[in-house]
């Protein structure tokens, strides 16, 4: 009983909520980004059916570990991927070079169940798209996956999936921490500058409803793992998708389908917005991460610049996702929205990229966002003839970005409230915009 009370202290020690920690230089470019390129690919792609299949239909380990021989991204091309990533106004990528399924992107030693060893194509993705990230000034992020459906040494009886993949082995779990260690120092030190490591899959090991590190029924041995990343590449940013607060030694905070602060999924009732580090939404373009042959439900070009400018304006960047064809290109629908995305950044993105949370939230009408003097005022609808905020230093300018007219405006010096006149203007489709200089 003393050793079992000994552990959970232990165990309590390093969940340990994050304060605040000295920032690192080397990472502002994150918080400048401001929009990402999120894909998901991997065997789970060839059944069109998500990236959650093996778990969700369930299918068992040895049926599943046969799309080994099926998956063959003939038509990958890192140029192209990071062209779009690039032209749609992208900083970074994030890749999965490991799902929940165990599958590894990558030249690994560590198993067997990985890209090199498909018949077929037998290619080290994560190699190609690092090389093609650093020759185009890209970032690249890796997603890792801390729970892995395959493996028999993963603890998976605890958890709260892979109970259908016919897995009966009890685990190892200290050789799979082993495993996950060898695997990042694989990561950290064959492929280059890394920009981050993006975990997910924390919330398995955790009793649903759970809001708290402590619930946890496993030792993610967190601090050594952070400090192994941190020690192999010191500007390489860990984040952790586990939707609670930011442990000790995470360099951004995650947000899955929601805005920072919200929590209209569900998935955000364990975290506040962080005002210590920098902050993430990641978001689908249709429904699904991976490739789903059925999800046709893809969100307007409208709906997505209006979700990167909302992120933004929470001081937030959008990790956008795509989940590419089993033969490796990217759906023709992402990529017509993404080259319209990439339209409104080439003209706009001054309005976003370096800004932090302007003086207001973002609300239904829009957004704010501020860099230095120079405040952003972003009006998706015209709601009445007038438009009235406060902004708390003397105004210098005021002007429309987008629209060929004058801006008429008025200001109350009691209380700082500057009123736009907004009679026959005429608003743009996606999003109207104020630039305001303050002295």
């Amino acid at each position: 009983m003393k050793k079992a009370i000994l552990l959970v202290f232990i165990m309590t020690l390093s969940f340990t909520k994050m304060q605040s920690q000295t920032p690192n230089p080397n990472h502002a470019w994150l918080d400048e980004a401001r929009f990402g390129l999120f894909v998901h690919f991997g065997p789970y792609s060839v059944l069109g059916d998500g990236e959650w299949v093996m778990q969700n239909r369930p299918i068992k380990v040895q049926e599943y570990k046969k799309l080994q021989k099926f998956f063959n991204p003939q038509d990958f091309d890192a140029k192209t991927w990071v062209k779009i990533a690039k032209d749609a106004g992208m900083k970074y990528i994030t890749f999965t070079s490991r799902h929940h399924d165990g599958f590894s992107n990558w030249n690994t030693k560590q198993s067997d169940w990985n890209i090199m060893n498909t018949p077929h194509f037998g290619r080290d993705i994560v190699k190609e798209l690092a090389d093609e990230c650093h020759k185009e000034g890209i970032k690249l992020v890796l997603y890792y996956s801390l729970i892995d459906w395959s493996r028999t040494d993963y603890q998976y009886w605890t958890g709260g999936t892979g109970q259908g993949c016919g897995r009966t082995e009890r685990g190892d779990w200290n050789s799979y921490i082993n495993f996950m260690k060898a695997q990042l120092t694989e990561l950290l030190t064959n492929y280059g500058d890394i920009a981050g490591i993006w975990f997910d899959g924390d919330w398995d090991q955790h009793p649903n409803g759970s809001h708290t590190h402590a619930t946890s029924k496993v030792d993610w041995h967190y601090p050594e793992i952070y400090n192994l990343i941190h020690t192999l590449q010191p500007n390489c940013m860990i984040s952790n998708n586990h939707h609670k607060e930011p442990l000790k030694g995470e360099d951004y905070q995650a947000f899955e389908k929601d805005l920072p602060g919200e929590n209209k999924t569900g998935f955000s009732e364990g975290q506040t917005a962080s005002k210590h580090i920098p902050m993430e939404t990641c978001e689908t373009m249709n429904n699904t991460w991976g490739y789903s042959i059925t999800d046709t439900n893809f969100k307007s070009t409208t709906a997505i610049i209006h979700y990167l400018v909302k992120a933004a304006g929470y001081g937030a960047n959008l990790l956008l996702n795509v989940g590419p064809m089993p033969n490796g290109e990217i759906q023709p629908e992402s990529v017509k929205c993404l080259q319209e995305v990439g339209i409104w950044t080439k003209k706009f993105g001054q309005t976003i990229y370096g800004t932090q949370g302007g003086v207001i939230k973002p609300q239904s009408w829009g957004a704010t966002t501020q860099k230095g003097k120079t405040h952003y005022i972003h009006l998706f609808e015209q709601d009445g003839n007038k438009f009235t905020i406060n902004i708390p230093q003397k105004i210098k300018s005021a002007r429309w970005v987008n629209i060929d007219s004058k801006l008429n405006w008025t200001v109350d010096k009691k209380t700082g409230n500057v009123t736009f006149d907004l009679l026959n203007v005429q608003f743009d489709d996606i999003d109207s915009i104020i630039e305001i200089v303050v002295q």
